[in-house]
């Protein structure tokens, strides 16, 4: 009898296996979940790992930026897995000084924004390297609506970068040669873009990365004289009177937790302070999303596949192993 419950007994662990790790949270985690692509896909990256490797359960809470920081400073959310910082500075900054959220590591190695051409033509036109040079060829970027002057894809109007484009185009001097053409939506600029790129035509756009334009196709960043704090917050203002013709900052990109939640769970926040992920690498992931649909949960289980010399670095082998074994 002994033997017959004991062969039972060992039956059900091998069904069933203990899971090594119990999580340092007995509740569900809350993530942030921000609209964008990069973001949804670093959140399903997260999650995975959580629950496969840690024995976590997780959920997330959908919203804007500005909503997400005030939850995560309530304490209603747990994770912010993407933040761009730039563009929120004074909430993010208020959240971490006041005490109530964590700032972890730089999620990518730095986002970009800028004014790009496609690499053909610039292998064509090996002088235009920098804004400073598009005068003179305002003639490959023609506006079939203005003869006689060049066409600059912009941002939506509305966007915070199409009033910072408008002020550059007057500091840059290009009102006489140039003229900002605003597209109605992100994916009328992405549509405008690939159709030129397909037909190997000139195009002078603004964009920024990650995202999957960048990742698909080669372009080139023009240059421009180096960013300066101050001349770049009157960029940013539609009364602006002496627009300043620098660069855009390189984007922070950095990842938060809520405070009560790093002090409960630190072996979790270690991991998610480790998450880093090249840009051109996030990038490619963009780009092969568009390239087959893909959702994003899709995409997490194609990078954990394909990318495990990176994301193993983030976590101690036990872990790592348990992820691999569920994938």
């Amino acid at each position: 009898m002994k033997k017959s419950l004991l062969f039972i007994w060992l039956t059900l662990i091998l069904a069933f296996p203990v899971q090594a790790n119990d999580c340092e949270i007995d509740r569900k985690i809350r993530f942030a979940g921000m609209n964008w692509l990069s973001n949804q896909i670093t959140v399903e990256i997260e999650r995975f790992i959580l629950e496969k490797g840690y024995g976590c359960t997780t959920t997330v809470e959908t919203g804007g930026t500005l909503p997400m920081l005030a939850a995560i400073s309530r304490g209603d959310v747990d994770i912010m897995a993407e933040v761009w910082i730039n563009s929120v500075s004074d909430a993010w900054n208020k959240g971490v000084k006041e005490g109530k959220v964590k700032s972890l590591g730089d999620v990518y190695t730095g986002g970009v924004e800028g004014w790009f051409i496609p690499k053909y033509l610039a292998k064509k036109y090996p002088d235009l390297k920098s804004v400073n040079d598009l005068p003179k060829y305002k003639h490959l970027f023609k506006d079939r609506e203005a003869p006689g002057k060049g066409r600059f894809y912009s941002c939506p109007i509305g966007w915070a970068c199409e009033v910072i484009n408008q002020n550059l185009i007057k500091a840059f001097q290009l009102e006489e040669q140039y003229n900002v053409f605003s597209p109605g939506t992100g994916a009328a600029l992405k549509a405008e873009i690939t159709s030129h790129y397909k037909r190997r035509k000139p195009i002078l756009f603004y964009y920024w990365a990650p995202t999957a334009i960048l990742g698909k196709y080669d372009m080139v960043k023009l240059a421009m004289p180096p960013y300066e704090k101050s001349g770049h917050l009157c960029n940013t203002n539609p009364e602006c009177t002496q627009p300043y013709p620098g660069s855009y900052p390189v984007a922070k990109i950095k990842s938060g937790v809520h405070t009560g939640f790093a002090k409960a769970a630190p072996q979790l926040v270690n991991f998610i302070s480790k998450v880093k992920i090249p840009t051109q690498e996030v990038n490619k992931l963009l780009a092969w999303a568009d390239e087959e649909g893909a959702e994003s949960a899709e995409v997490a289980q194609y990078f954990l596949k394909n990318y495990e010399p990176l994301w193993s670095q983030w976590i101690p082998s036990d872990i790592a192993n348990q992820v691999k074994a569920a994938l």
